[in-house]
C-alpha cells in the first residue's frame, strides 16, 4: 500500500495514541482526521475507565415560560409632562403586569386592550406600548425575549395582524349605487353610524318615546312617587357628571327579567328585576352609568339602522313610520360589539368618577349576575346576552382608579327606589311575577316594634 491511512499503524489496546504516524491527507480532509482521531482515543479511553467517562447529558431547548418568574426592566410614563420612571414588567395570565409604579401595587394591561407603536415580528427587539383604557400612558420594554412573547397572547400586535387589517378589500361597483353601498358597508366602514348622526335631536327623543312604548307594550311602568323622584335624583347626578349637556330620562318597566336597556334619544329602560337583583344603589348607578355610555355614543340609534335597513332607516329619518312596530323587539334582541360595550364602559367609569360613586357597585354587580348566569345554566339572565362580558372587560373596572367615593343614594332614597314597583301604571296585559318580598327594616329615624 502507499503512504496513506495504513491500518497497521493504528495504535494496539491499551495504547494512548501519542505516537500517530504521520497521515499524508489534503488540507480540506486534515479537520475530519483530526476529529476522527479525537473520538477514537475519547472511546478508547471510556472502554477502559467506563466510571470516569460518563455519558454527555442529552441537552434539550426549552422555550421559557411566559408565565415564570421572569421580568424585564422597562420604562414607564402617565403621559406626556408626567415623567417617565423605570418599572419592571412581566407576562401573566391577565395581562401585562406593571411593577414599581410609584410605590404602588402592580398595575394589570390586560392584553386585549393594547395597542403598538410598531408591529411585533420575529425580528422585534423591543415594543412600545399603550393601553385603551388609559390615554397617555406609555410602556417601552427593550426586551426581544419578552416582544416575542407578547406576540403569542396579543396578536393583534403583530405585523402580520395589521396587514391583514390593512389588506381589507374595498368592493366597488362604479355607476351601481346598491354595488357602492354594499361595498362600503362590507368594508368595515359604518354608514349607520353615519345615518344614525344625522337624526336631529328632536326626531331621535320622538324615536326613543316610540321605541320604549313598543319595549313595554303590554306591561306596566313603576311610578311610585317615592322612588321614581330617588330615581331621577340618581340620573340627574350622573347626566351632570356625564357633561355631555344630555338629558336622560330613565323608566322601570313591571318586568321580572333582569336587564337594562338604551333606547334612541337618551331614554333607558331598567327592569324590575335589575332593581330587585342590585345589592347596593351604586349597583344601580354602575349599570344606568353604563347606559348611558351607550347613548351617548349613539348606540340604539346605530342598531336599529343595521337592524331595520338603510331603507327603512332613511323613511325614518326623513318622518315615515316604517320599521318602527317592531323597533322594540328589537333592541331586546340586539346584542351590542365588544367595542361597544369597551366605549360604554370607558363612558361608565368616567361618569362615575364625576359623580363621586364607587366603581365597586359595577363590578359586584357584574361577579354577581356572572354567577347566577352560571347556575342558571346561560338561559334566564338577559343582561349577559344584550351586554356580554368578558374577562376583559371585568378586569378594566377592576383595575379602575379609586378615589373618595359617597353613595349614589342614601338610605331612605334607596329604600324607596327599591319600593319604585309597588305602584304601577299602564295596563298590565303580559303576565308578569309579582314583585319579589323584601325583607322589612326600619327607616332612619324609626324603630323595630
Amino acid at each position: 500500500m502507499g503512504r496513506g491511512f495504513n491500518h497497521r499503524h493504528w495504535p494496539q489496546n491499551g495504547s494512548t495514541g501519542a505516537n500517530w504516524p504521520p497521515v499524508r491527507v489534503g488540507r480540506v480532509a486534515a479537520h475530519f482526521v483530526s476529529r476522527f482521531r479525537s473520538a477514537l482515543l475519547h472511546n478508547g479511553r471510556c472502554r477502559m475507565h467506563r466510571p470516569a467517562c460518563p455519558m454527555p447529558a442529552k441537552v434539550t431547548m426549552v422555550s421559557p415560560s411566559p408565565y415564570d418568574d421572569r421580568s424585564s426592566v422597562a420604562r414607564f410614563s402617565r403621559g406626556p409632562g408626567a415623567g417617565s420612571q423605570d418599572v419592571r414588567v412581566r407576562l401573566t395570565e391577565r395581562g401585562v403586569a406593571i411593577e414599581g409604579v410609584d410605590g404602588e401595587a402592580p398595575l394589570i394591561w390586560p392584553y386585549g386592550a393594547l395597542t403598538i407603536a410598531e408591529p411585533l415580528s420575529a425580528q422585534s427587539i423591543d415594543a412600545l406600548l399603550s393601553y385603551s383604557y388609559q390615554p397617555g400612558a406609555a410602556l417601552f420594554v427593550p426586551d426581544k425575549i419578552f416582544a416575542r412573547a407578547l406576540m403569542e397572547h396579543a396578536p393583534q400586535l403583530t405585523l402580520r395582524a395589521r396587514r391583514m387589517r390593512s389588506a381589507r378589500p374595498w368592493f366597488w361597483a362604479a355607476g351601481v349605487a346598491g354595488a357602492v353601498v354594499a361595498g362600503i358597508w362590507l368594508s368595515g366602514f359604518s354608514p349607520a353610524n353615519a345615518l344614525a348622526r344625522m337624526l336631529p335631536d328632536k326626531a331621535r327623543e320622538m324615536l326613543g318615546d316610540q321605541v320604549v312604548a313598543s319595549m313595554t307594550n303590554g306591561r306596566a311602568t313603576c311610578v311610585a312617587p317615592a322612588g321614581t323622584a330617588a330615581l331621577d335624583a340618581m340620573t340627574a347626578k350622573l347626566s351632570a357628571a356625564a357633561g355631555t349637556g344630555q338629558r336622560f330620562k330613565v323608566v322601570v318597566a313591571n318586568w321580572e327579567v333582569l336587564n337594562a336597556f338604551a333606547t334612541p334619544g337618551e331614554r333607558i329602560v331598567l327592569t324590575r328585576g335589575l332593581i330587585e337583583a342590585a345589592k347596593s344603589p351604586d349597583e344601580v348607578a354602575g349599570v344606568l352609568a353604563h347606559e348611558m355610555g351607550h347613548g351617548i355614543e349613539l348606540h340604539p340609534e346605530t342598531g336599529i339602522v343595521r337592524g331595520i335597513g338603510l331603507a327603512a332607516a332613511t323613511e325614518i329619518v326623513l318622518g315615515g313610520a316604517g320599521g318602527l312596530a317592531n323597533i322594540g323587539l328589537l333592541l331586546t334582541q340586539m346584542s351590542y360589539s365588544r367595542e361597544a360595550e369597551r366605549e360604554a364602559d370607558r363612558h361608565a367609569l368616567s361618569i362615575l368618577k364625576g359623580a363621586q360613586v364607587s366603581t365597586d357597585g359595577l363590578l359586584s354587580f357584574f361577579d354577581r349576575v356572572a354567577k347566577m348566569e352560571e347556575n342558571d345554566g346561560g338561559t334566564g339572565i338577559g343582561v349577559l346576552r344584550s351586554h356580554p362580558q368578558t374577562e376583559e372587560r371585568r378586569a378594566v373596572v377592576a383595575a379602575a382608579e379609586r378615589y373618595a367615593a359617597t353613595p349614589a343614594l342614601d338610605a331612605a332614597d334607596w329604600e324607596a327606589l327599591q319600593s319604585i314597583c309597588t305602584v304601577t301604571e299602564g295596563a298590565e296585559t303580559v303576565p308578569s311575577a309579582p314583585p319579589s318580598p323584601r325583607p322589612s327594616k326600619p327607616l332612619p329615624g324609626e324603630t323595630d316594634t
